[in-house]
């Protein structure tokens, strides 16, 4: 099943963040451009033509999120996007981390174009 085609999973604590190979194979399965960065946390940096794009992006994105109920981090400047998204109760990585980035990934490639 892909990844964006699973529901986030609420963190309830007390589960170990992913590490090591199951980072790998799920890091394998998203969309060229996602970092792992310290076994921490995803990040990627989405690029547009202008501010009216990016913010059209950041609007879709954070529908998502909060239909999913998993709240990343995203930066928004002209033309460009950033979402960095762990799962802080556990400060970490878990599935449901890379099940938003898969969605993100999608938002992007569902995007009609402006220009």
């Amino acid at each position: 099943m892909e990844l964006s085609s699973k529901t986030c999973v609420p963190c309830r604590g007390g589960a170990p963040p992913l590490n090591g190979q199951e980072l790998t194979g799920l890091h394998d399965q998203l969309n060229d451009g996602w970092e792992v960065i310290d076994e921490h946390h995803l990040r990627k940096e989405y690029r547009f033509e202008n501010f009216g794009e990016a913010l059209a992006y950041v609007t879709r994105i954070g529908g998502i999120a909060e239909e999913q109920r998993h709240h990343p981090d995203i930066y928004l400047a002209w033309g460009k996007v950033r979402a960095e998204i762990w799962t802080h109760k556990i400060n970490g990585l878990t599935e449901s981390d890379f099940i938003l980035a898969a969605k993100f990934d999608d938002a992007m490639a569902e995007a009609p174009s402006e220009g």
